[in-house]
């Protein structure tokens, strides 16, 4: 199954107005007003064409309120809270706030350390910089297609190990002082992790993606060396600027994203300026392998108390 997106400018099938924005993924629908209380055949028409694009976006959304973006994400399923995050106000709105650790400078798919990561994120934009505050979104099927035969049979053997405990500042080139206190003191609070293919089956589309993010901590069954060179063989493939788009953000926006198929990067290049984004996400499926096998829970170790 190809990743490359054909060239028309709009999706006529699927009745909505959708111009491609990058040439592997991203997709801006446009003249829709989101709601919970969409049409059914419109919003089958949305899932189609995410599970296309793999990346979703809608400008001049205003109207949406956070129980309307609470609204409009139940129906794609269950809304699930961040793990160990509270949410904002007692809702299932996970808070981006640039001012109090919110900057997810890094490549990952969402909260890949839990058996059943969520299937799909939906980013609204509440409060942006004068400049810069970027997203940038990687196809992780794309990232897979264009593997040698030879990398894709390596790739289907290899599971490797999840966990929210992951390396703050090694995933950073100036770690925020800040960011790294909350990523201690909230993000950790409670340590989950779960062991995924590599290489999992779309349950929806069939295609093949791959697993992968700042989340990994290790191979299993290569020591931490070869862990590393693993890990940057097929993660420099899901973040070759061919499978990636870039959107520059205005208030009002809304990104929706297929969680098992792409990464995502939030630029930390606003200095000082304020960012805030409100993002909810909806319950996942354990990642089936190749192979048929799940993915599954890992015991967490015991933390020492010396």
């Amino acid at each position: 199954m190809s990743a490359v997106l054909t060239p028309s400018t709009t999706a006529t099938t699927t009745g909505l107005d959708i111009a491609p924005v990058s040439g592997r993924i991203g997709a801006e629908v446009r003249g829709l007003r989101l709601s919970g209380a969409l049409p059914a055949a419109t919003f089958t028409a949305i899932k189609q064409a995410l599970y296309r694009h793999k990346l979703l976006f809608f400008r001049g959304q205003q109207q949406l309120d956070d129980a309307g973006q609470q609204a409009f994400g139940r129906l794609f399923g269950e809304l699930v809270d961040h793990p160990t995050v509270p949410s904002k106000d007692g809702t299932q709105i996970l808070e981006l706030d640039s001012n109090h650790g919110g900057r997810a400078n890094s490549w990952h798919t969402d909260v890949t350390f839990e058996v059943a990561y969520p299937q799909v994120s939906i980013l609204r934009a509440v409060t942006l910089p004068p400049y810069g505050g970027d997203t940038v979104w990687a196809n992780t099927a794309a990232a897979y297609d264009e593997l040698t035969p030879a990398l894709k049979a390596l790739a289907e053997n290899l599971w490797a190990l999840h966990g929210n405990d992951y390396d703050y500042a090694a995933t950073r080139v100036t770690p925020d002082a800040h960011g790294a206190k909350r990523y201690q003191e909230v993000f950790t609070r409670r340590l989950i992790q779960a062991e995924h293919p590599l290489v999992r089956v779309h349950p929806e589309t069939g295609e093949r993606t791959l697993v992968s993010g700042h989340f990994i901590k290790n191979f299993i069954g290569y020591n931490t060396q070869d862990s590393d060179h693993l890990f940057a063989i097929f993660q420099n493939h899901i973040t070759r600027l061919e499978n990636t788009v870039r959107w520059r953000w205005a208030e009002g926006d809304v990104a929706i994203w297929d969680n098992r198929a792409t990464q995502h990067y939030a630029i930390n290049d606003y200095g000082d300026a304020h960012r805030v984004m409100r993002r909810i996400t909806v319950s996942g499926d354990a990642p089936v392998a190749v192979d048929g096998q799940r993915s599954r829970a890992r015991p967490n170790p015991a933390r020492s108390t010396a």
